[in-house]
């Protein structure tokens, strides 16, 4: 009999001890879960940023693009050229003007990146006109923005930067 009057006990001594460990498990699982998303800083989507586009004079001319990250948006831009085009074919997609990959950019509050585009790397009289730039942030083109030029543009080859975080950076030389 005495064993029949121990069980009970030693299985609610069993019970308390597992209830204070799944306790204990998940307090520290919740704490490194908010430790994780306080200061991991996700990659930039298209619809995080606002954009700009003002054109420039240096290297005989070309378009700034600048991108900052809407309000409460924190997140980063790999040093990649964007996703960019005039049109809607393919000779009118930008290519890379750079040959590697540039610093990461994170962006928050008036954090902005930058990024060039030419839009005409040849030397003759050819070329489309276009008043409008679809940009997207690389590996999110399905939700590209389309952006008003703030003139109209002769495309032919069309070139584009990494993004940066200094727009000195961002001067798509020909070469």
């Amino acid at each position: 009999m005495r064993s029949r009057f121990s069980a009970p006990s030693a299985r609610l001594a069993l019970a308390a001890v597992a209830a204070v460990a799944v306790t204990a498990t998940a307090t520290a699982t919740a704490a490194a879960t908010a430790d994780s998303r306080s200061t991991a800083v996700r990659a930039c989507v298209t619809k995080d940023l606002t954009y700009k586009v003002s054109l420039k004079t240096q290297a005989g001319g070309y378009f700034l693009v600048t991108a900052k990250a809407k309000s409460g948006v924190t997140c980063y831009l790999e040093g990649v050229f964007p996703s960019a085009s005039f049109g809607s074919s393919a000779d009118t997609e930008v290519s890379p003007a750079e040959h590697a990959v540039s610093d990461r950019v994170t962006l928050s509050g008036s954090t902005a990146a930058y990024a060039g585009i030419n839009p005409k790397t040849t030397n003759n009289d050819l070329g489309r006109e276009f008043d409008f730039l679809h940009l997207a942030v690389a590996g999110d083109e399905t939700n590209a923005v389309t952006l008003a030029l703030p003139e109209s543009a002769t495309v032919d080859r069309p070139t584009a930067t990494n993004w940066h975080a200094d727009p000195a950076d961002a001067v798509p030389f020909s070469g």
